[in-house]
């Protein structure tokens, strides 16, 4: 058995099996974009998020955060079923990771508690050239597949990343959610795998570098939804809701609407749209494969931050 190649980025509390060893410098990365989740509690979006994925996508890695809802054990179910078992590795991160905000501004970046570090190490798994950022809640439409997947190789060599736009989608029963058009909310997600492209600390996220050549794509409209749960907790991940206006304007929207639908007054925020599926289709299945395909575009009217 070869010996372990030493850290590259050595974590804090001194456990090597959780320091960053980036995959570039064992040999040449494989074509293709591999799409990189780090989740914690996210079973129950699972089987909207992971088949669209798995089609547009090669490989895909769960990194699981102290999940107590089955998790990883969904996710690899649903792979299973979509014939995709061979392309996702499911792994696991078990150390509690400081809230975006100001937990995360006095944690050392190089703390195995800290997102920095949490980043860094999870996309340590990629093995292809371009990886791509997701979430646990996002869901692609089938035009978001297909861009997706034409991307993977059009990428190939040109160092761009690219930067794709989601519409947040507050649901508030299997039936009735409401659509936030009103702002524009837009930042890179696709990188290069190399060492001018990995994770820094940032005031409240950790941020990913680039240099400022590298050329910047912007994909369209209507390509994925970010889903909102009405009955549960979506600022759990955040240490204070006080959002800064000129460092997170994303954030400080999503509190507005979020707290506007709580108190009933959706209709008085100024691009929400409410929709309403049709008897027996979640509105989920009805916003990614009806409503946003056939939706005029551009989809976003009201002049917005870009969040680039």
């Amino acid at each position: 058995m070869s010996p372990v190649r030493g850290a590259d980025i050595a974590c804090l509390e001194g456990d090597p099996a959780y320091d960053v060893r980036w995959p570039w410098k064992d040999g040449a990365l494989s074509p293709g974009l591999t799409c990189v989740f780090r989740l914690k509690n996210e079973a129950h979006n699972l089987p909207w998020v992971l088949p669209p994925m798995l089609e547009a996508v090669q490989h895909v890695v769960i990194v699981d955060n102290l999940s107590d809802d089955g998790t990883p054990e969904v996710a690899q179910d649903v792979a299973d079923e979509c014939g995709a078992g061979d392309r996702i590795t499911v792994t696991s991160y078990p150390h509690r990771v400081s809230r975006a905000g100001s937990e995360h501004l006095a944690t050392r970046p190089d703390s195995v508690h800290s997102l920095t570090h949490f980043y860094n190490w999870s996309f340590s798994h990629v093995r292809t050239a371009y990886s791509m950022k997701w979430d646990g809640d996002m869901v692609l439409t089938r035009e978001g597949v297909s861009i997706l997947r034409d991307l993977s190789w059009q990428l190939e060599d040109s160092n761009a990343i690219v930067a794709v736009p989601r519409h947040p989608l507050s649901v508030e029963s299997e039936q009735v959610a409401w659509l936030d058009l009103g702002f524009r909310f837009l930042e890179p997600w696709i990188y290069p795998m190399g060492p001018e492209f990995t994770f820094v600390k940032a005031f409240e996220w950790e941020v990913r570098e680039f240099p400022e050549s590298t050329t910047r794509l912007v994909a369209p409209e209507g390509l994925c939804v970010e889903l909102k749960w009405l009955d549960r907790d979506e600022f759990a991940h955040w240490s204070d809701m006080d959002f800064d206006t000129s460092r997170a304007p994303r954030k400080r929207r999503e509190w507005q609407v979020y707290s506007a639908l709580r108190d009933g007054r959706g209709h008085e925020v100024p691009g929400l749209h409410r929709i309403e599926s049709p008897p027996g289709v979640h509105v989920v299945d009805h916003v990614t494969r009806t409503w946003l395909p056939r939706a005029e575009r551009p989809l976003v009217r009201r002049k917005g931050r870009l969040e680039v």
